[in-house]
């Protein structure tokens, strides 16, 4: 689906994101974690040293707030956007 195309109402509410593959569910789920499990320690190298896409601390990234930046960028025409806890953007 071109996402683009949508109307701004419909990118509020789901763009940025698909149902979850597991659950099906709609919604977004809340994560109200602060820290992400590594599978071994070359797993964390990876990550930290940004050669590997994925979660390390919620403050650096979560899924939720990755769907809010992706649907902040879709609203915008953006190529991306950046949500971060309050204090942080000063």
């Amino acid at each position: 689906m071109d996402e683009q195309a949508l109307n701004p109402a419909t990118l509020c509410l789901h763009g940025g994101q698909e149902p979850d593959p597991a659950t099906k569910s709609r919604a977004v789920p809340i994560y109200q974690t602060t820290s992400y499990t590594f599978n071994d320690t070359d797993h964390a190298g990876r990550l930290f040293g940004l050669q590997e896409f994925g979660n390390i601390y919620s403050r650096i990234m979560n899924p939720t707030c990755d769907v809010l930046e992706k649907r902040i960028a879709l609203l915008e025409g953006g190529a991306g956007a950046l949500a971060v806890a309050s204090g942080q953007a000063a």
